[in-house]
């Protein structure tokens, strides 16, 4: 039997679990990543965190099949090189070639949304579906599309920034990519804390007034928008609303070009539930033709926290039956 390593790798911390050939998770760690001592020292603590997970489990490192893993920033899937990460302060390391060297197995990496997608879409509520739309709501948002098992990249490997979308609608906030009015600077966590936060500074009555008078404003989450949405508050509902209308719309433009069978919310933001998800859901109706909305169903994400994990394992299982194939082919030709 073969099992896989999946490895969720944030600026903060590195998480690896173990998964069986179903991709259940039979077991994980979690450690600081350290990212000031380098690539080297990272990618070092990875391969002992991966063979401390083997020894515990009583696995022996030739039944393990492949090692997958999720980083944040510009990564070239096909090289296995991450060409930019800015919060690792990474560039063009080859982190297939090196982690792969070191534990004798293919390891194969991709941006870290895409493999939270890529795990919702393989053992999430995108199972079972051919065509699926993911999207993450954190400090920015981005998205993935699944289609046959198979992810999208499109030319660069750039597809699926849809948090850069100019929703217009008197949105001009500067975005961090160098535009203005992006859907990230508001379908956000982010976005969410940032409206509040301009409200009150504006003088807007609102229940987070209370909660943060003054300059404590500064403080104010996308949590305590939706705290103060079921407080009945009217500026917590008009955020919502807002929010959830403007997401609606950007996500009409990705469904009427993809199609998609599923369409799944993940990301912090996606913890407002039905307050964000309610408007969007309006307003995704509206407007995108009925054939693409009454094949389309739509899930909050489910795999939270070990969605990254599951789904660079999967990445990695399907990557490696993938070469396998690929090299049956060229002995035979």
């Amino acid at each position: 039997m073969s099992f896989f390593v999946g490895v969720d790798l944030g600026g903060t911390n590195i998480v690896c679990g173990l998964l069986d050939q179903e991709f259940n998770l039979l077991a994980k760690s979690k450690q600081p990543t350290e990212a000031a001592n380098g690539s080297d020292f990272v990618l070092e603590r990875i391969a002992v965190m991966i063979e401390d997970l083997l020894r515990e489990q009583n696995i022996d490192r030739s039944q393990l099949g492949a090692v997958g893993l999720g980083t944040p920033g510009f990564i070239d899937p096909v090289r296995g090189v991450c060409t930019f990460a800015s919060n690792l302060r990474w560039n063009n390391v080859p982190v297939s070639d090196i982690l792969g060297a070191r534990l004798g197995v293919p390891v194969f990496i991709d941006n870290d949304v895409r493999m939270y997608i890529f795990g919702e879409a393989m053992k999430g509520p995108g199972q079972g579906y051919a065509n699926v739309l993911g999207i993450t709501l954190g400090t920015g948002m981005a998205a993935a599309l699944v289609n046959e098992g198979q992810l999208y990249y499109g030319g660069g490997f750039m597809a699926g920034e849809i948090g850069h979308i100019i929703v217009g609608d008197g949105e001009s906030t500067p975005c961090g990519c160098g535009l203005v009015g992006c859907l990230e600077t508001v379908a956000s966590a982010t976005g969410l804390a940032r409206q509040a936060r301009e409200a009150l500074a504006a003088g807007r009555e609102s229940v987070l007034g209370e909660w943060f008078p003054g300059a404590e404003a500064a403080n104010v989450t996308a949590a305590d928008v939706s705290r103060a949405y079921d407080e009945g508050d009217a500026l917590a509902i008009e955020i919502m609303n807002h929010t959830g209308k403007l997401l609606g719309r950007g996500l009409s433009y990705a469904v009427t070009l993809y199609s998609p069978d599923a369409l799944i919310i993940g990301g912090g933001a996606s913890l407002a539930g039905e307050r964000l998800l309610g408007p969007m859901r309006d307003e995704l109706r509206k407007s995108v033709y009925h054939g693409y909305w009454d094949r389309l169903t739509i899930h909050p994400g489910a795999l939270i926290d070990d969605g990254g994990v599951i789904g660079s394992a999967a990445f990695a299982a399907s990557r490696a039956a993938l070469q396998q194939v690929e090299s049956v082919r060229s002995e035979e030709a």
